[in-house]
């Protein structure tokens, strides 16, 4: 998996074409998935769904994936995100996930602003959060994340993507690695109980 950093504020032939370097250099990883994370200024949404429209065609010439992560801004919740996917309107654009995000950046119940996208949810970023702008390096459980209920739902819709832990309590090396290795079994956990 690789990020894309896009560049709203160019003119649009030149952050597509800085977009399409990126993806080219993803090719050259043979990396599988292309990560977005949208945009926070509303005066650059209508360029970010133009640069995403052509992203997503490109990447699929070269057979990746383009996946958007809610970030806030124009991926903030539900709402925002089914904008993006019909501004954006192609079959190579689809959604990964992030419970923890929805609920730091937005405050908004994960469960319900995952409802409306469900469908088009590809992967997921697990991790907790306290509550808006809250604290994310925490165990899974010790947040607001129903992850019971996100999976289900996404259970619900058909999802069968890839699920990568960001996030787990700890300081130390030695704490982060047990967090991370506490956080995927919590996961297996539902998974076998789902």
């Amino acid at each position: 998996m690789g990020a894309l950093h896009v560049k709203p504020a160019l003119p649009l032939e030149q952050a597509i074409a800085d977009t399409r370097r990126q993806i080219d250099q993803a090719r050259f990883l043979n990396l599988e998935w292309l990560l977005t994370f949208g945009v926070d200024d509303e005066k650059d949404y209508e360029q970010y769904y133009k640069m995403m429209a052509d992203a997503a065609d490109y990447a699929q010439e070269g057979k990746m994936k383009l996946v958007m992560k809610p970030h806030g801004g124009s991926s903030g919740a539900g709402e925002e995100i089914k904008r993006c996917l019909a501004r954006v309107n192609r079959p190579n654009f689809k959604i990964w996930y992030d419970a923890g995000n929805i609920i730091y950046y937005t405050g908004k119940d994960p469960v319900e602003e995952l409802k409306p996208i469900a469908e088009h949810v590809t992967g997921f970023c697990a991790k907790d959060c306290t509550g808006e702008k809250g604290d994310v390096m925490i165990q899974f459980g010790a947040g607001r994340v129903d992850f019971t209920a996100v999976f289900k739902e996404m259970k619900k819709a058909g999802f069968n993507g890839p699920v990568f832990v960001e996030c787990a309590g700890g300081r130390t090396f030695a704490e982060l690695t047990e967090g991370a290795r506490a956080n995927r079994l919590f996961l297996e956990k539902i998974f076998a109980a789902i």
